[in-house]
């Protein structure tokens, strides 16, 4: 059995693309021309190069594949320009799923995200059923991950596709390249450049559990159904506080009101828009959406897949080793 996997040379992607090789699969991954393959190195795997946006290039990626893996997103925070961010995510889902429909692919994972879930107020872990409309999404990332599920929903209904949906809480771990928003935070914080936090609060979740889901999924998943693939609810305070025990750094002590950073926010975009660096160091959106604690439950993929992901911090631990191993925290 062949499975094609998009975002293999990604975060979750990497993970997703060990496991199934770990499972005796035979795997053929699909990669942009201009992707860092480092995530690739020592995995045997068949590599197709091609792009989600480009259809013609999916055809001879999809040809003779049982299976399909769809992870690859572009995923930042912030963004000058959205609208490569929505072909990305929505239109080149879309392309992907037709493709390997039209190519007789019997089975489909595709990962979205738990940016797509609505939130509970007063820190109440959300689930699969909490209600959300596009209006509560909050910056081109949510927006198109929302739209993008959206999509793959009228395909499973209009077409039959058969689909499998996961919607991973904030992955941690190893293989972090990029690395992620989060992982961003955590070297951050490991080398002692994050003296004080918000009041807010994530799920998080070792990488390798998540892609352990992806793989429950693909065997045991209700077709057009979705599954929170999380791990443990924790506020940022706590967060930091493991990861200064991890590290032998001293947590910080100082809780700084989310008003107060929104200027510093504004300034910082504004200087990134105005120099052409890279992501800003915070972000609006990202403020915006700290406002609520990010908080779900998995208690849906627990019961029906068998899903069951580690404590947090043996996820923080394997993240800061690894960040150290490859050079990020001094």
């Amino acid at each position: 059995m062949t499975i094609l996997l998009t975002g293999a040379s990604g975060f979750v992607g990497s993970a997703v693309l060990r496991r199934l090789v770990n499972e005796g699969y035979a795997v053929r991954a699909l990669v942009r021309p201009t992707s860092d393959r480092r995530n690739l190195d020592g995995v045997a795997v068949e590599v197709a190069v091609g792009d989600v946006t480009d259809p013609a290039s999916l055809v001879p990626a999809v040809k003779g594949c049982t299976g399909l893996f769809h992870v690859a997103a572009d995923y930042r925070l912030w963004v000058r320009d959205p609208a490569p961010m929505f072909k990305a995510n929505v239109d080149g889902t879309r392309n992907i799923l037709v493709a390997a429909a039209e190519a007789g692919v019997g089975r489909m994972v595709y990962t979205s995200s738990v940016a797509t879930l609505g939130l509970r107020p007063g820190g109440a872990a959300a689930d699969e059923d909490t209600p959300v409309a596009f209006e509560d999404m909050i910056g081109p990332y949510k927006q198109s991950k929302f739209l993008a599920e959206a999509e793959v929903r009228r395909l499973v209904a209009a077409q039959g596709l058969p689909v499998v949906i996961v919607n991973p809480s904030t992955p941690v771990g190893p293989r972090d390249v990029k690395p992620t928003p989060t992982g961003r935070m955590i070297v951050e914080a490991a080398t002692g450049r994050m003296p004080a936090y918000v009041d807010t609060g994530l799920n998080l979740v070792h990488v390798d559990d998540v892609a352990a889901g992806h793989l429950l999924a693909f065997d045991k998943g209700t077709v057009g159904e979705r599954y929170v693939l999380g791990g443990e609810n924790m506020t940022l305070k706590d967060i930091l506080e493991d990861i200064a025990d991890i590290t032998g750094r001293k947590a910080p002590r100082l809780r700084i009101p989310h008003d107060l950073i929104l200027p510093v926010a504004y300034a910082a975009e504004a200087w990134t828009r105005l120099t052409g660096g890279g992501e800003p160091f915070v972000t609006v959106d990202g403020l915006r959406m700290a406002r609520k604690k990010m908080f779900f439950s998995w208690d849906k993929a627990g019961h029906a897949l068998g899903y069951r992901p580690r404590p947090a911090r043996e996820a923080l631990v394997d993240a800061v080793q690894w960040f150290r191993r490859n050079g990020y925290c001094s």
